[in-house]
């Protein structure tokens, strides 16, 4: 029994040891509707918890379904010829803001991370061509507002249910700038969701989908923070 037990004993002291500092690792979900799908209670936070221990881990998510990349960036520019709108521009990172700036404040941040699961809407108007830099632009505004360079990002890929382009001319297209952006980053990395099990819509995923989705953000999550620290 004190051998099957000193693994269990080691880790608490372990995840102990990790927190003694008092700093956090916080974690921003946000995007359109297969992040609102997402509940982080399922497999991402236990997952980051138990990496990290549970004190030390602060989640917030804060996603809207249907909405496109401009809601969140504030500089946001349409694809060259295409119609500019500025509705509602910036007023979802508004109030993701409005989660985390409280939940931060007087805490020491061991590291940020940014978990992005977004870009039908986008797919759908033809705005691929500047979904990249849209993207990176938000990076940057997230850096500014919270004061500090080294913030990590995971982007959940689109899946793979619209390879024609038929239904969402940029489908293929904001894929690969996710990918682009994601390897141009020692601080990015991304998720492959082509395989996880969907709903009839093949769209949206199902209950399991989104539990292997917490699962692949928070591995590809851990790993990026674990990787900064060697």
């Amino acid at each position: 029994m004190y051998f099957l037990r000193f693994p269990i004993i080691f880790l608490i002291a372990s995840l102990s040891l990790l927190n003694a500092s008092g700093e956090k690792h916080l974690f921003i979900l946000a995007g359109q509707s297969n992040m609102a799908g997402l509940n982080p209670q399922v497999s991402f936070s236990p997952a980051v918890q138990m990496a990290f221990g549970k004190d030390a881990v602060i989640v917030i998510k804060d996603a809207q379904g249907g909405e496109p990349i401009r809601r969140w960036y504030k500089e946001w520019v349409p694809t060259p010829g295409a119609p500019l709108s500025t509705k509602g521009q910036g007023d979802l990172y508004d109030r993701l803001m409005k989660k985390v700036l409280p939940a931060v404040q007087g805490q020491e941040l061991a590291s940020v991370t940014f978990v992005w699961m977004q870009g039908e809407r986008d797919a759908k108007e033809s705005h691929g061509a500047v979904y990249g830099s849209s993207f990176l632009g938000l990076i940057e505004q997230l850096k500014k507002d919270l004061g500090r360079e080294d913030i990590h990002f995971v982007i959940g890929r689109l899946s793979d249910m619209d390879m024609e382009n038929t239904r969402y001319p940029h489908w293929t297209l904001v894929r690969e700038e996710q990918v682009r952006v994601a390897e141009a980053s020692d601080l990015g990395t991304w998720v492959d969701t082509d395989d996880l099990s969907m709903k009839k819509d093949n769209l949206h995923y199902d209950a399991e989908g989104y539990k292997e989705l917490g699962q692949r953000f928070a591995d590809k999550a851990i790993a990026l923070i674990r990787s900064k620290n060697r």
